[in-house]
């Protein structure tokens, strides 16, 4: 038997660190996951304690995603120039902080503007943490970048279930917030030395390039493909219930069994997908899940019951899944223009799905009923599997 080789030792210690940095990328995306899904649980409380009613609440909830948006070209820049390690150094914290102000707002107006820092803050931390997950995955050379939206997925349920048991031990939002940024905090301080540290190049000057400019074909494209699944998402996130309660007319208690199958799947393909992808290319795989995406939105047009509606849900669960983290992937790679500004371009279309979606089903839904609404979001699903066709950069992924 041939003795330890030095070789080996280096070997062994290269593949050591590249899986302590994976872990450490992991683990910021589930801190993100995790601040952002504690917001989320304690939504109905501070509603409640703000006396608002349903419209002036959800012209105040405008304000984080709009923070976000406006936030975009800014975080590209910041990340290019300072490194995505840095700027997550700052930013989380600053994230956290800003989830934090939330419980201690009094009046409407302090919950908006909070929000909108929120917002910005958070997109700070977007841009950066996959920015990482681009560079982590250069450094596998392998597809892993799934994995790491598995991890925010992941993060979801967990802050749910935290947010859950805060409510009912009757935790105030503040001290539940407060709670979860000691966590994050923790978490940042002890992976911060794993992150990758070489995805900023003082010495290379980006050229010039003003504020308003037509994007590069490519990451407009994938913008697109991102905007479709986004507002597919969106369609998921902000009316899955509204659809088994009104539509499906499924009973109380089985309300949420749309949303929760959604988001199940949703995290299950993320955590199948760099697999698949290493088996069946970026291509294929992305227009499989815009199939999948269509085939479940018109499922549940054509058979509006519970458990064909179920199975529909968890099909564009698994559908949306792939999208994002692919097309972000893609993004990072770009030849020409740094990661961090890539990622804020495609990031910018994509987003307007998130703002878009929602409203435009809302829209149809008040003109010919929520039904159509799906079906339309459903030729999305079809759009996807159409434009993937004609991205280059998937041609031989």
């Amino acid at each position: 038997m041939s003795g330890i080789t030095l070789e080996s030792l280096i070997e062994e210690g290269v593949q050591s660190g590249k899986r302590r940095t994976r872990l450490a990328v992991a683990l910021v995306y589930f801190s993100m996951g995790l601040a952002f899904a504690s917001w989320a649980s304690r939504i109905p409380d501070i509603k409640t304690a703000l006396n608002l009613s349903d419209g002036a609440f959800g012209s105040i909830l405008f304000a984080l995603p709009v923070g976000q948006f406006l936030m975009m070209p800014f975080s590209g820049k910041l990340v290019t120039r300072f490194g995505s390690n840095n700027v997550l150094k700052v930013g989380l914290p600053l994230y956290t902080l800003a989830l934090t102000s939330i419980g201690f707002v009094n009046t409407g107006w302090q919950l908006a503007v909070v929000l909108f820092l929120f917002g910005v803050t958070g997109n700070m931390c977007n841009i950066s943490v996959n920015t990482q997950g681009v560079a982590a995955e250069r450094l596998y050379g392998r597809p892993i970048m799934a994995s790491f939206h598995g991890g925010w997925s992941l993060a979801g349920f967990t802050g749910a279930l935290i947010g859950f048991l805060m409510i009912n031990l009757k935790v105030q939002p503040v001290w539940h917030f407060v709670t979860i940024i000691l966590v994050v905090w923790a978490i940042v301080r002890i992976n911060y030395p794993h992150l990758v540290r070489m995805d900023a190049d003082p010495k290379k000057h980006e050229p010039r390039r003003k504020f308003f400019m037509k994007p590069d074909s490519i990451l407009l494209q994938l913008g697109i493909i991102g905007f479709f699944s986004m507002a597919s998402e969106g369609a998921m996130f902000d009316w899955s219930g509204v659809y088994f309660k009104d539509v499906v007319k499924a009973p109380e208690s089985l309300v949420i069994l749309g949303y929760t199958s959604f988001m199940i799947m949703m995290a299950t393909g993320r955590f199948l997908a760099d697999f698949l992808i290493s088996k069946i290319g970026r291509k294929l795989l992305m227009q499989i899940c815009g199939v999948m995406i269509s085939a479940g939105l018109f499922t549940s047009v054509i058979f509006p019951y519970l458990i064909p509606s179920t199975i529909a849900f968890m099909m564009v669960g698994l559908g949306v899944s792939s999208i994002v983290p692919t097309v972000y992937s893609t993004a990072g790679k770009h030849e020409k223009i740094p990661p961090g500004i890539a990622l804020a371009t495609v990031s910018s279309v994509s987003f307007l799905g998130f703002l878009m979606g929602p409203p435009l089903i809302g829209f149809i839904a008040e003109a010919f009923g929520l039904r159509y609404s799906y079906a339309v979001i459903g030729i999305f699903g079809i759009g996807i599997t159409l434009l993937v066709a004609r991205v280059k950069a998937l041609q031989h992924s």
